[in-house]
């Protein structure tokens, strides 16, 4: 890795991430020699990703968190993490939608992003079981003029259901709404994403929920950061194979994406041109 001193501290970050996922622990000496920095600059960067639980400090080096597969954290300590590359996934994503087409979003902060990258699409009718999906468009409603429906204005159904901690709506009540319902496009945030666990949540009724969004969609298009790679939560919900497309950021290592290709017909890396 040459030319590292100019990376941004959250670009050498999510290097730093990658390798400690990737290998399953590093060291101090090796970080500084690869990234050409001080040991002071990787000690700040790997406090950095200690705080924000990414990581865990050990003697000399770091290794992975291991979380218990039903960990779920809340919307707001998941929000303050990858912000950047959120925003760069959720406007990648936006320009995958045409006006006046049916979408879903699922649950989560990167389809929370995206919500805010849709507002001046026209004519949208969007399924979501986020409430924080659904106050973004109602919230732009309000700030537009009030009562009277601002021109274009996406039509916005939310399912209704039990609420979890990231705030989505799941249960029977909201799989049987989303059941009765077909879109064209579902945008589905998830917590892990493996070749060997496929999609995964720590919650086992939002694995239901998730598997009728995606029998109820046309296409399938997984909106979430490196960071969700190699993570696996408690209930395996699909396979790699039934998603169209993976629409993730910068971060995700070049062998990581040649082993996603192989298993899934579309990646968008966002900020990186597209063939």
């Amino acid at each position: 890795m040459t030319d590292n001193q100019n990376l941004l501290a959250e670009q050498r970050r999510a290097l730093i991430l990658d390798e400690v996922r990737r290998r399953g622990g590093v060291r101090v000496n090796e970080l500084t020699r690869r990234l050409s920095v001080s040991d002071m600059t990787i000690r700040r960067d790997l406090d950095a990703l200690a705080r924000q639980g990414m990581l865990a400090k050990v003697h000399g080096g770091a290794v992975p968190v291991v979380e218990a597969s039903t960990h779920e954290p809340g919307f707001e300590a998941k929000s303050v993490l990858e912000p950047s590359a959120k925003d760069d996934i959720a406007r990648a994503a936006a320009a995958l939608v045409s006006p006046g087409t049916a979408i879903a979003l699922s649950g989560g902060t990167t389809t929370y992003a995206l919500a805010r990258h849709l507002l001046d699409v026209p004519d949208l009718t969007v399924v979501t079981n986020s409430v924080r999906v659904a106050d973004v468009f109602h919230e732009a409603q309000l700030t537009s003029g009030g009562s009277e429906s601002r021109r274009g204005a996406a039509t916005v159904v939310l399912t209704g259901g039990m609420r979890t901690p990231s705030d989505a709506l799941v249960g029977p009540v909201a799989d049987r709404a989303v059941r009765s319902l077909h879109f064209d496009l579902l945008f589905l945030g998830v917590h892990g994403v493996s070749v060997e666990a496929g999609l995964s949540t720590p919650n086992l009724a939002e694995a239901e929920t998730n598997r009728c969004l995606m029998r109820s969609a046309r296409q399938v298009v997984v909106v979430a950061d490196h960071t969700k790679w190699g993570t696996v939560g408690l209930s395996s919900f699909a396979d790699l194979t039934e998603v169209d497309t993976w629409v993730t950021d910068r971060g995700l290592s070049e062998g990581v994406r040649a082993e996603v290709t192989e298993h899934l017909p579309g990646l968008v890396v966002a900020g990186e041109e597209q063939e």
